[in-house]
């Protein structure tokens, strides 16, 4: 068995299309996705008609949390304009997503941790531009009375795969849509390949048209993007 996953995809439709072609080239038995869907200054309708298309296993991620429970002068400026682009068909779909999911017994979607979606899991992006990793205790208590083979959660845009003591693996394939930190614009998902009872994880980052994706954000008056997009090395403060 091989699965993709894909997270934080925050409206990008250009990104999400490159990794869905790069997906289908790598013949896997399905793909999920953690959440942080629409969020973002771009396309969300766009991307809510292709992720409603293809029919995915999907979780909620904060962003749709805030979605689903604000009226626009409650959120942010991201939110709200995600919020305004959203069509009846599109609020009822993103309603309808669970927070968390459990999938075949043995893996487990969340998008920040099982219990939460805003708490980070395998590493900290915002403190400052720099990416801190928590000590194994942390990592480990976090994944505390979830007994599944393979954990996966998004939030930090971060790829990064942590295997505990007692072999439970737990994957953040990091961004589709908005790349921090990384150092390049490049759309990121990954795949794990379950092979003679152990998971093995592969990250992948897939050029697209980013420039493209810049002029998106700024023509809908988010200039603040253009520097994640076009170069991936900005932190979190004050994209949202």
């Amino acid at each position: 068995m091989k699965i993709a996953v894909i997270a934080d995809i925050h409206g990008n439709r250009l990104a999400l299309e490159a990794v869905l072609d790069d997906i289908a080239r790598q013949g896997v038995d399905g793909t999920f996705n953690l959440g942080d869907l629409v969020s973002g200054p771009l396309e969300p309708n766009w991307v809510a008609d292709i992720l409603m298309d293809i029919d995915i296993p999907t979780v909620r991620g904060n962003h749709e949390r805030e979605l689903i429970d604000n009226p626009p002068d409650r959120l942010k400026p991201v939110d709200r304009f995600a919020q305004t682009q959203m069509e009846a068909r599109h609020r009822g779909w993103i309603n309808a997503l669970p927070p968390t999911l459990a999938l075949l017994d043995d893996i487990f979607l969340c998008h920040g941790t099982p219990t939460s979606d805003m708490d980070p899991w395998l590493d900290n992006w915002w403190d400052g531009r720099t990416v801190t990793t928590p000590d194994e205790a942390t990592v480990a208590a976090k994944a505390e009375g979830f007994d599944y083979p393979l954990m996966l959660c998004g939030h930090t845009h971060v790829p990064r795969a942590v295997r505990l003591k007692d072999g439970r693996l737990i994957v953040n394939p990091g961004s589709v849509g908005l790349q921090m930190n990384l150092g390049s614009p490049d759309a990121r998902y990954a795949t794990i390949e379950l092979r003679g009872g152990k998971y093995y994880p592969s990250f992948h980052a897939v050029p697209y048209d980013h420039f493209a994706a810049a002029r998106q954000a700024e023509a809908n008056g988010f200039p603040q993007w253009r520097e994640a997009l076009v170069t991936g090395w900005v932190g979190a403060a004050g994209l949202f």
